[in-house]
């Protein structure tokens, strides 16, 4: 036994030990541990973008709808909207929530969010100016 032990030496093997590939593994998967939640949650955060996007430019519509209308936005509907050039973009469901003479709120869902999200369901309320987390 020690004989082939010598030989191996006198050979001058050299190579990484199956300690050295265990620990090397181990840091790879705990690497990937840290990474794969983090890449995850950018897509959640694409998809809320994309609902606030699509809630501003709702907004602005609404507010062209509005300029036509002596500064009323009580009889404005969903098709209004759509008839000020905005237009809806994949899997967000954009609504007219309330729509008074003074004011109006408005509500986008994206498909891809569920109600365990933050802002899976976002509403854009015309007195704060900005898309806030709201139930619509």
């Amino acid at each position: 036994m020690f004989q082939r032990f010598h030989e191996m030496k006198e050979r001058n093997e050299d190579g990484f030990t199956l300690i050295e590939l265990l620990v090397v593994i181990l840091i790879i998967a705990i690497l990937a541990a840290i990474a794969i939640p983090v890449f995850l949650r950018q897509r959640e955060k694409g998809w809320i973008a994309q609902s606030q996007s699509a809630l501003k430019n709702a907004a602005t519509a609404a507010e062209s709808y509005a300029t036509g209308a002596n500064g009323s936005y009580a009889a404005m509907v969903d098709a209004d909207l759509v008839a000020e050039g905005f237009n809806t973009p994949p899997n967000v469901a954009v609504t007219i929530g309330t729509a008074t003479a003074t004011g109006f709120q408005l509500c986008a869902n994206h498909t891809a969010l569920d109600a365990a999200h933050v802002w899976a369901d976002s509403s854009y309320d015309s007195a704060a100016g900005e898309p806030v987390e709201a139930d619509c």
